[in-house]
Order: C-alpha cells, then sequence, then structure tokens
C-alpha cells in the first residue's frame, strides 16, 4: 500500500488530500497550522509533527505550500524532505514555484535515487473540491506515468509538459493569460453598470462568444454580487505575477500585460485586500 505524506493543507490541499483518502490510499499529512488540517485527520489522514517524520514514512510526498522560500525550505532546508526520505521516494510539488527551484530540486533528488516532478495546478478551490484540476507536469516521463494514478484522482486535464521547470512555465502562461484577463472582466462589467447595462445580463450574453473564459463565467457573478471570499488569494496571485515577470525576464521576454496586472493588484493589496479573491480587483473599478 503506498503511503501518501501531503504538506500543505491549505484552501487546494485539503480538497486534493480528501480525495485521496476517498481513493483509499493511507495519508499522513503536515501542516504548519495544525486546525487547518483537522478535517482530513477526522477523514482519516495521519497527523505527523514535522517534515521530517513525513520524508522518513511516506513513499509519495505532494507538497503545495505558498511561496518559493517555502518550497526551499521543506525540500532543501535541514529537517526538509531531500535529507530524510529514503531512496526512490517520489516527490511532487503542487505549488506554484520558479522553474529553475524545480530543476534544482530535481537534480538533487536524482542524485540521491529518489524522483521530483513540479504539478502545480489550476482550477481553484472548486476545481480542487470536484476534483477536475488542470495539472501541470515537467520531470522524467517514466515518474509521471507511476504517479499518475494519483495525480487521476486529483485532476482531469493531466499532461507532462517536458522536463524539469516544464510544468512550473507552463503555470507562468496560465497565470499571464489570466491576469490580464481579469482586467478586461472588471473593465467590461464595469463599463456595462456605467451604461445602464445589466451587467447579470451582459455576463449571460458575451461568456458564450470569443470572450468567454473561467474568470469572466466564475468570478464574474461574484464580481456583480460583491462576493469576495477567496478561491485564490490576491497575495498568492501577486506572488505567482512576480515568478512569472522575473522568468520572462530571465528569457528576454516583455510583458507589458502582466507588469500592469501585478502592479494594480499590489495597489489592491495595500487597500487591505491580499487575503480577498483575486475578483476583488473589481473593487478599484469601484473607487
Amino acid at each position: 500500500m503506498t503511503v501518501i505524506g501531503f504538506i500543505g493543507i491549505g484552501v487546494m490541499g485539503k480538497s486534493m488530500a480528501s480525495h485521496l483518502l476517498k481513493a483509499g490510499y493511507e495519508v499522513i499529512v503536515y501542516n504548519r497550522t495544525k486546525e487547518k488540517a483537522v478535517d482530513v485527520i477526522e477523514a482519516g489522514a495521519k497527523w505527523m509533527d514535522t517534515v521530517k517524520e513525513v520524508a522518513q514514512t511516506a513513499d509519495v510526498i505532494i507538497t503545495i505550500v505558498g511561496y518559493p522560500h517555502d518550497v526551499e525550505e521543506v525540500y532543501l532546508g535541514e529537517e526538509g524532505l531531500l535529507k530524510h526520505a529514503k531512496p526512490g521516494t517520489y516527490f511532487i510539488d503542487m505549488t506554484t514555484s520558479s522553474p529553475s527551484l524545480a530543476a534544482k530540486i530535481y537534480d538533487e533528488a536524482k542524485k540521491r535515487e529518489m524522483h521530483a516532478l513540479d504539478a502545480p495546478v489550476s482550477g481553484g478551490d472548486i476545481g480542487a473540491k470536484e476534483a477536475r484540476l488542470a495539472i501541470m507536469v515537467g520531470g522524467d516521463e517514466a515518474d509521471f506515468e507511476a504517479v499518475l494514478p494519483i495525480f487521476e484522482k486529483m485532476g482531469k486535464n493531466i499532461i507532462l509538459q517536458g522536463g524539469p521547470g516544464a510544468g512550473q512555465h507552463t503555470k507562468m502562461c496560465n497565470q499571464m493569460a489570466i491576469a490580464t484577463t481579469m482586467l478586461g472582466v472588471c473593465e467590461a462589467i464595469t463599463y456595462a453598470e456605467k451604461a445602464g447595462l445589466s451587467p447579470e445580463r451582459v455576463l449571460k450574453t458575451i461568456e458564450t462568444g470569443a470572450a468567454g473564459s473561467f474568470s469572466l463565467s466564475v468570478l464574474g457573478p461574484k464580481m456583480i454580487a460583491g462576493d469576495f471570499e477567496p478561491g485564490f488569494y490576491v497575495k498568492h496571485f501577486i506572488k505567482d505575477m512576480t515568478i512569472a515577470l522575473n522568468s520572462a525576464q530571465e528569457l528576454g521576454l516583455l510583458t507589458p500585460g502582466l507588469k500592469l496586472a501585478k502592479e494594480m493588484y499590489e495597489k489592491l493589496a495595500e487597500a487591505g485586500e491580499e487575503n480577498s479573491g483575486t475578483q476583488a480587483l473589481y473593487k478599484l473599478y469601484q473607487s
């Protein structure tokens, strides 16, 4: 029986770990705040007090933590996974993180006869709850095939994008597309209101045309309803855009739309909205 370690029981991680439990896997969990893991513990997961204990116990370890520096600490720190896991362990980092850090973790794992994949996700809290996340994977094909049954318990659109770091590069593409789309959705709804239209009717019409997107169909109605609860935090989106801008700079690529979106989200965070959902950008257009 494969023992799966799951590190990071947050908005996404709670649902993802729960799906693995329902599938019959033995799941051990660690989170910096134990209270956030109570639901999955009550559902059958076993609590571990440290990352080191997870490393020593699990066969496959999934991480979905906050920031690249958290990923680095969890994997490369003195009490981290790579220092204490057994040979043959599979690591799957599902955090949105740096492509270069993903490649570094892969190299360090390979030296220790371990396997590492970077596999960030898209689909938000709804996709996590419904086990239909898009999973973007970087790493060796044999490792991908070995853990594919695990991926299939959490997502639907699961594609190996290339070697180490390719999953993270793909997620950067995803976040770039979302960043500028969110500006357009906010502007379209605000325009509809200023023009005396019903924004609900406008959305019903344009979401079936060329303007259609997840942001328009799912987050647009939330903006109109004044629902700014996080499916994905503003602060984490700023983190993702920062990674994307840095990666683009390394590639010699200009991304003016992404730069503008990041500046606007930073303004939103400065206004006290860093823990709101990304749809809270709409508030800037109402001020």
